[in-house]
């Protein structure tokens, strides 16, 4: 059963679980932090990848999104720019390397250079015992999750360095810190990803670019909607939960990495900020 892999940790300090709102002011303040910043969103038409796009384009942000289908990018480019944000769009299957070129040559191409790159492109073909998982499973979870994660990173680069830094974002899970049982070989790609982040932070600090994580809890997506929506597993999740809402919103991980994206986190780098509504969950 699903709820098997949820691991107990300790609940402390219980606050109310309410969405906090900004100030207009700290929103005025937010609206022109990126300004002039081009900012690369894999996986960026629906869940946590939206809302990253849309939070860094609130921000002054020029964000290219991009999604395998064409409808999808569509879709998600007429919303922003009904929201005024500058976008592009374009369609990309992060696991192929002639798509990930294509991404980076027409980000530049069309925008001038990159500062920012969310690495948010996740799969999970596999559910069920880890024992029983394949060659081809781990492979396919592997190659997007993890390596293409990094391969998009080493095409950035260089274009960052010609803009004098830029900031890393990959986007783990809360699973990455408490392997889910029936997720197997999807926990481990997202435990590589901290690993990632602390080993590519100190060198790629010398070209001025910071390389950080942000790992969600359980975050009302498509993608895991398997979770918040059976009853078994919600109620054990509220025992782990120092907040009392089970579910988090995208839009609250969208601004945590816009956040690390600007420069009110400038000497921040080699970090994961869990996004968990207080999970007490560590390696």
């Amino acid at each position: 059963m699903l709820r098997c892999f949820v691991s107990r940790c300790l609940l402390t300090n219980p606050v109310a679980g309410q969405t906090r709102k900004m100030s207009r002011g700290s929103l005025a303040g937010s609206q022109s932090s990126l300004a002039g910043k081009v900012a690369i969103v894999t996986a960026s038409t629906d869940g946590i990848g939206l809302a990253a796009a849309q939070a860094l384009g609130q921000r002054g942000a020029h964000v290219v999104v991009s999604s395998r289908r064409q409808s999808n990018v569509d879709k998600a480019v007429a919303l922003l720019q009904s929201e005024k944000i500058q976008v592009t769009g374009t369609t990309c299957n992060v696991g192929k390397s002639e798509d990930r070129e294509r991404l980076v040559n027409m980000t530049v191409e069309h925008c001038g250079g990159i500062d920012i790159l969310v690495s948010n492109a996740a799969v999970n073909p596999f559910f069920g015992n880890i024992m029983d998982s394949t060659a081809a499973v781990w492979d396919k979870i592997l190659d997007v999750n993890v390596k293409a994660a990094f391969l998009m990173t080493q095409l950035v680069v260089p274009h960052m360095e010609k803009r004098g830094g830029g900031s890393v974002v990959f986007v783990s899970s809360v699973a990455g810190y408490q392997p889910m049982q029936a997720l197997g070989p999807y926990s481990v790609s997202k435990t590589a990803l901290l690993g990632l982040t602390r080993a590519l932070a100190p060198e790629l600090a010398q070209s001025h670019i910071r390389v950080n994580c942000v790992a969600p809890g359980v975050i009302k997506t498509r993608f895991s909607q398997a979770l918040w929506q059976d009853e078994d597993i919600v109620d054990e999740f509220k025992k782990q939960l120092s907040i009392k809402r089970l579910v988090g919103e995208p839009e609250e991980i969208g601004g945590v990495i816009a956040f690390l994206c600007s420069k009110d986190a400038s000497y921040i780098t080699g970090e994961t900020i869990t996004v968990t509504g207080g999970m007490s969950c560590r390696l």
